[in-house]
């Protein structure tokens, strides 16, 4: 094994191979807000097999070591990544945020009748955008332009509340999978209906690699 994974925080994982993001998906193991797990840990409360993770962690790390990956996030400067975040997740997130509440308010109108579990859905969601649309704002005026070289006492108190507000996050994306039984279409779902879903989960995936890049890596140590 060339990682030693079992003995590893999964967060650590997913910085040095980011890959592996969708292995661990695929297994239900949280990369982000459980990103200060150990692997081992995280594996047996799925219970998953640990050895063929790791067989398929080593094959993601000999690819890093042939030069087959993208960008090396941990080698970048805590204002490059900060750039790289807000134009590509944050700006995505409010594209994204906006188009589901509208798909999610046609799907409500033809389909809650029957599925009033939508109407919960659409609550959990609701929250979730409100409290993600101020948390941007919050990171681009507050966070970014105060994490240089000198990290001050209100940086670090900044930070943890960040994080706090990334658990949040979490936790109701985890409630939208419960609600949607793992976003599982129902026999009447119509094609707005599925484009919902995907449209959720496609959230939930870019959210995952957010919340990671800036847990795992931009505010670690702080």
């Amino acid at each position: 094994m060339n990682g030693n994974w079992s003995g590893r925080t999964v967060g650590s994982i997913v910085s040095e191979i980011p890959a592996a993001s969708g292995i661990f998906k695929e297994y239900g193991i949280d990369y982000c807000c459980g990103g200060g797990r150990l692997l081992s840990q995280a594996a047996e409360e799925q219970t998953s097999s640990l050895v063929e993770i790791e067989a398929r962690l080593d094959a993601e790390y000999e690819k890093i070591k042939r030069n087959i990956n993208g960008v090396d996030f941990k080698s970048l400067s805590r204002g490059d990544l900060s750039s790289y975040i807000e134009s590509k997740h944050h700006a995505y997130l409010r594209e994204a945020l906006a188009q589901i509440g509208g798909v999610f308010s046609a799907v409500l109108k033809a389909h809650g009748r029957n599925h009033p579990e939508l109407f919960d859905l659409f609550k959990v969601f609701s929250g979730l955008r409100g409290d993600l649309e101020q948390h941007l704002i919050k990171e681009e005026t507050m966070l970014f332009p105060s994490i240089g070289d000198a990290i001050s006492s209100q940086t670090r108190e900044l930070s943890r509340m960040i994080k706090q507000e990334h658990e949040e996050a979490g936790k109701a994306l985890k409630e939208l999978r419960r609600i949607s039984n793992d976003y599982s279409l129902p026999e009447d779902a119509c094609p707005t209906y599925q484009k919902l879903f995907a449209l959720l989960e496609d959230m939930e995936s870019d959210l995952h690699q957010h919340i990671h890049l800036e847990n795992n890596i931009l505010l670690t140590d702080i």
